[in-house]
């Protein structure tokens, strides 16, 4: 068979965005649907977050082993698959008739998802030439911006005129087109080098993480029928974590599935270390804002899904503004400073009240979006800022993994706090004021990061934001 042609660079990064742009859309549009899916399986809006962590936690599990997967069957074979899992999951969670089952098509959905948009970006890496890849990746994120923007407006529309199922069968159109390009346009790389693929550490890593995640989420909901599985999990996680510490440290033939080496480079350490802590608070806000500004505010899921969507808003201005910004005052500095600004500006939504202006709460929302945006492209740089080109593959699965994870964390953070404060305070249900301690505590968490941060050397980074060369051209000292 004649070999493929390479096609343009944006044809395939239009391709790999359609997996990013149903994946994106499918978060946010949940996010939205959360109280009304609580109604009709008749549970407590806050056990609704299991829908969201249950995902995640598929993908923190299963995207280590995407790369490795990818090289052994081909990429467009892997990518190809992904797509159709998550389709497959899709329609298992609009068909689920409780929320257990609504749980397994998301772990489903989810594998499909830790497949889809690492493979994708393995695929991108590997086919565009280096000169392009900066605009690849500029095409790439465009329409994983817009599935963010359109996801909470959508999911209000579908549960307020429709039934809610629906949200799970937009996807299906998405991932047929998309399949029918990825056959026409992306080749089936392989990697020549085949090695072992390192099973114990995927299972005791795995393990670990969803004993933990579970562990977490079972607490958040503060039932005390569920407190000693609670604890058990929690248990377990922690010891197979540990397993998996000495297991790893030990010398391999293979590469392990997550290689702890990495963390002894400075700025990778400090970029995984800070981005954790800003990420409790990105992953918690999504859950805890729909929620409070339906049940809080009493708005309908149309109104919510509208408010919410100007933090996607703010981080789409933000793509045009990063490089300028980052520029002129560094990784270091706009690291430190911006993560002590985000974090007060996501506390401001503790001070939401149904009196504020809609405008008002608006515009502070997309500046929130605007600056954890800046925020997680800085530390999505510079984690690699330092990182041997041969071990790229290996920290962009750590790096990956850990991301997901805290994001699930957020999310079990955030349902925690507030399930805590309402016992706390005595409140029959959920109330406005069980918000806004979410809303501090999660936020509380993020400003940690600046001390993190402050650890950076003071030139890291220059090299791909140009600091260096516009303070030595401006005599800066």
């Amino acid at each position: 068979m004649p070999q493929m042609a390479r096609p343009n660079f944006r044809t395939t990064a239009l391709i790999i965005a359609s997996a990013m742009f149903m994946e994106q859309l499918d978060a946010t549009v949940l996010a939205t649907a959360l109280p009304t899916m609580a109604k009709s399986f008749q549970v407590s809006p806050a056990h609704m977050s299991i829908a969201l962590t249950s995902y995640l936690l598929s993908l923190a599990v299963l995207i280590p082993a995407s790369g490795k997967i990818a090289d052994r069957y081909g990429a467009r074979t892997v990518f190809a698959s992904s797509v159709v899992i998550f389709m497959l999951g899709s329609i298992l969670c609009a068909l689920a008739p409780s929320l257990s089952m609504l749980v397994a098509a998301r772990v489903l959905q989810g594998a499909g998802g830790a497949m889809m948009v690492p493979v994708g970006r393995l695929i991108l890496l590997r086919t565009v030439d280096k000169r392009d890849l900066v605009s690849a990746m500029s095409w790439l994120l465009v329409p994983a911006l817009i599935g963010p923007i359109l996801g909470p407006p959508v999911g209000g529309f579908i549960v307020s005129y429709f039934d809610w199922r629906w949200i799970f069968y937009i996807n299906i159109p998405i991932g047929f087109i998309g399949l029918i390009f990825i056959q026409l346009f992306i080749p089936n790389t392989k990697e020549g080098r085949r090695e072992r693929f390192d099973m114990a550490g995927f299972v005791l890593s795995g393990l670990s993480l969803a004993c933990l995640l579970f562990g977490f989420e079972m607490t958040s909901r503060g039932t005390l029928e569920e407190a000693p599985m609670a604890v058990a999990l929690l248990l377990i996680g922690v010891v197979s974590g540990a397993g998996y510490i000495v297991y790893a440290r030990r010398p391999h033939r293979f590469e392990p599935i997550l290689d702890l080496t990495l963390m002894r480079i400075r700025s990778f350490r400090i970029s995984v270390v800070a981005g954790s802590l800003s990420r409790i608070t990105q992953g918690a806000q999504p859950f805890l804002l729909p929620l409070m500004l339906q049940i809080g505010f009493g708005l309908s899921p149309v109104a919510s899904g509208l408010m919410t969507f100007a933090t996607a808003c703010g981080s789409m201005l933000m793509k045009a503004a990063a490089r300028p910004i980052l520029k002129r005052w560094g990784f270091r500095a706009t690291l430190i400073w911006n993560s002590v600004f985000s974090s007060l500006l996501y506390a401001t939504c503790a001070l939401f009240r149904p009196d504020w202006p809609h405008w008002g709460i608006f515009v502070v929302l997309m500046v929130c979006g605007f600056s954890m945006s800046l925020q997680f492209t800085a530390y999505n740089t510079i984690a690699y800022d330092d990182i041997p080109p041969n071990r790229t593959s290996s920290a962009n699965s750590f790096y990956t993994t850990f991301q997901q994870l805290m994001l699930s964390f957020g999310i079990c953070t955030g349902a925690l706090v507030l399930t805590g404060s309402r016992l706390a305070f005595g409140h029959a249900g959920t109330t406005l004021a069980d918000f806004s301690v979410a809303f501090l505590v999660v936020t509380a968490v993020s400003l940690l990061a600046a001390p993190v941060s402050a650890r950076l050397p003071q030139g890291a980074g220059d090299a791909m934001s140009g600091h260096r060369a516009r303070r030595e051209a401006t005599g800066e000292a």
